[in-house]
């Protein structure tokens, strides 16, 4: 037992050194200039937000950011008088304590199982799945070039070469490999980077893929939630079945019960 401690925790210290080596590669709000609609998305909110990366900042970071002035929790509603309101946060990365929860509560053993990540972004789920899991083969399907290449230096840099491959592709484009997945993890997938038609088109594409009966499926946030924005044919009841999830087992300090009850799990029927 105080072996297994020990990995685990050296485990979570390797996770918190690719997150600083990530830092070092990234303006603060951890967005490239490419990712046009994104940004846009973001400032067409209807309330400020902004976009922390959970991976990159935990909430004891952002207060050190907050503090040394590089960040705020809130704004201005009336420039210059004391009216001030908390800004929206967004983070399209699982934090530290969620893929914890998600390798050591949600899964199962995953051992000789390939996991694929849509839109894998900096690679968060993949370094995870390496290190908190003894799945075969870990794939990132991610669009964005930068990110692609960042998570190649991370693989490369932390030698998870054997079981790690990104992907420099559209998730439209790769049939094959949504049909071999035992497990598919989507985090806000395509809400801030494709239009409604596309996304539309996306959830289609992926709702006639992913169809290896008894394969898991991670979403973030809920299918009916993620669906429930554009008409689509995906009948949910015939494709997939929700596992209720135990909330309560994630016996971290400090954890944040909301950000955990976001995280759902399907059986594909």
């Amino acid at each position: 037992d105080d072996f297994d401690e020990l990995v685990v925790s050296n485990n979570d210290v390797v996770l918190k050194n690719i997150a600083e080596d990530l830092r070092n590669h990234l303006p603060i709000e951890a967005m490239f200039n490419s990712e046009h609609q994104a940004i846009q998305k973001i400032h067409q909110h209807p309330l400020p937000m902004i976009h922390v990366d959970a991976f990159l900042y935990d909430d004891d970071f952002v207060d050190s950011l907050c503090e040394e002035g590089k960040m705020s929790r809130s704004y201005c509603t009336e420039c210059g008088s004391y009216k001030t309101a908390s800004l929206e946060f967004i983070s399209h990365s699982f934090s530290l304590m969620e893929l914890k929860f998600l390798y050591q509560h949600v899964l199962p053993d995953l051992t000789g199982k390939v996991v694929v990540d849509v839109g894998s972004r900096l690679g968060a789920v993949l370094f995870a799945g390496y290190l908190y899991s003894s799945a075969s083969q870990l794939y990132g399907v991610e669009m964005n070039g930068d990110f692609c290449q960042l998570q190649e230096m991370m693989i490369t840099k932390y030698q998870f070469i054997d079981r790690i491959k990104v992907v420099h592709a559209d998730i439209c484009t790769q049939a094959s490999l949504l049909q071999k997945a035992d497990v598919v993890v989507m985090n806000n997938v395509f809400e801030y980077f494709l239009d409604r038609q596309e996304q539309a088109r996306a959830w289609e594409f992926i709702a006639c893929n992913i169809r290896k009966r008894g394969s898991l499926l991670v979403t973030v946030p809920s299918l009916k939630e993620s669906l429930s924005k554009f008409q689509t044919d995906i009948q949910l009841s015939q494709w997939v079945e929700e596992v209720q999830l135990n909330y309560d087992v994630c016996m971290e300090k400090d954890v944040d019960r909301e950000a955990l009850e976001q995280i759902h799990l399907y059986k594909i029927l």
